[in-house]
């Protein structure tokens, strides 16, 4: 984290304004992230007042540098696997505070468990004492490799506890388990989401997962990188509909603590993908077949009957119509990036720092 990154008081002041009295007071853990900074919009727009706790490991103040000017809106630049406080009113806690691609969370495999794990207790403490309501980003990692299709709630999944993503798949298991002993011990009131794969704008190029990677490469006309025989299949949630689904399964008032997936259920190979993606950037550079890393999943695809039943909720938003908007951020994110290596290597050049 750079030092010129400014750290903002987490709370409100208080005031007396009626309005202000009336407006929910939000925290979202993780909110300079993908998800979270999309929802921090979401959520400002409909009223609410935000604040946005990140320890920018993964996040990036880019995604939410429009909103640090907007007066429901505050920053706190904090790692939540240490405990903190909010003074005065919070309503509604969302944790998405943990890197989501395996190359970001493998990175340091013991502070993702410990986000997971420690920061999902102080997550859980902080909602106690405000008598707020927390929702846990859990994720369809909690099924490991599932020898079964599609995957519903019941099932108890097939995990690798000693793996290269175990850090993440049982770190967010674990933490499904604090969410429950906490309801049930404490009367915590509780959501609990299993995120499936989700993409969009304001995706970080260097996300590592393979939307991200299929896109950026086609775009640089590289070759795009498929593991093992491409034959593995995702499920792919658009970023509107999954924010959809987060606050519909927030407000839920019959849901309780049970886990609830949330996602589309529409089953692609990688080799369907790939080719998808070739069709929409004509400059690719073709595929390259690579070894399949260890433990990746053979199949992802949610059963969503508990999402439709419970919060009246499906995905709207087709992977061929989500691309389109995916394709233009990102494309737009690779020449802002060229534009600043540009900028970089004509300083340079006046600085005398040019290449012997």
């Amino acid at each position: 984290m750079g030092s010129n990154v400014k750290r903002f008081d987490p709370q409100f002041s208080l005031v007396s304004s009626e309005q202000h009295f009336a407006q929910r007071v939000v925290l979202v853990a993780g909110g300079a992230g993908f998800i979270g900074s999309n929802l921090c919009r979401r959520l400002l727009s409909q009223g609410n007042r935000v604040i946005c706790v990140d320890n920018l490991e993964t996040g990036r103040l880019s995604n939410i540098g429009a909103l640090m000017s907007e007066p429901d809106f505050r920053f706190f630049l904090h790692d939540i696997v240490e405990p903190f406080s909010i003074k005065g009113q919070l309503d509604r806690i969302y944790n998405l505070a943990c890197p989501a691609s395996p190359p970001k969370y493998q990175k340091d495999p013991i502070h993702t468990f410990q986000t997971s794990v420690m920061g999902a207790l102080n997550l859980l403490e902080l909602a106690s004492k405000k008598g707020a309501r927390v929702l846990q980003s859990s994720t369809s990692e909690v099924y490991g490799d599932p020898d079964v299709s599609p995957q519903n709630e019941e099932y108890r999944g097939l995990v690798n506890t000693m793996g290269p993503r175990s850090c993440y798949d049982e770190g967010k298991r674990a933490a499904e388990t604090l969410f429950h002993d906490m309801h049930v011990t404490r009367g915590v009131d509780v959501r609990v989401a299993r995120i499936f794969n989700t993409y969009g704008p304001r995706m970080d190029p260097e996300d590592g997962r393979v939307i991200s990677n299929f896109i950026v490469q086609a775009l640089k006309g590289e070759p795009m990188t498929i593991y093992g025989t491409g034959e593995q299949t995702r499920s792919f949630c658009y970023i509107d509909d999954m924010l959809e689904g987060l606050m519909a399964l927030m407000e839920c008032e019959t849901c309780g603590a049970v886990p609830v997936n949330l996602g589309n259920p529409g089953e692609f190979t990688m080799n369907e993908l790939s080719r998808l993606v070739q069709k929409m950037i004509p400059g690719h550079g073709g595929a390259v077949y690579c070894d399949l890393p260890k433990d990746d999943p053979r199949q992802r695809r949610p059963d969503i009957t508990r999402a439709r039943t419970l919060l009246n909720w499906a995905p709207q938003v087709s992977l061929r119509a989500g691309l389109v908007p995916t394709v233009t951020y990102f494309s737009k994110e690779l020449e802002l990036s060229q534009e600043q290596a540009g900028s970089g290597n004509v300083i340079n050049l006046l600085a005398g720092g040019g290449a012997a």
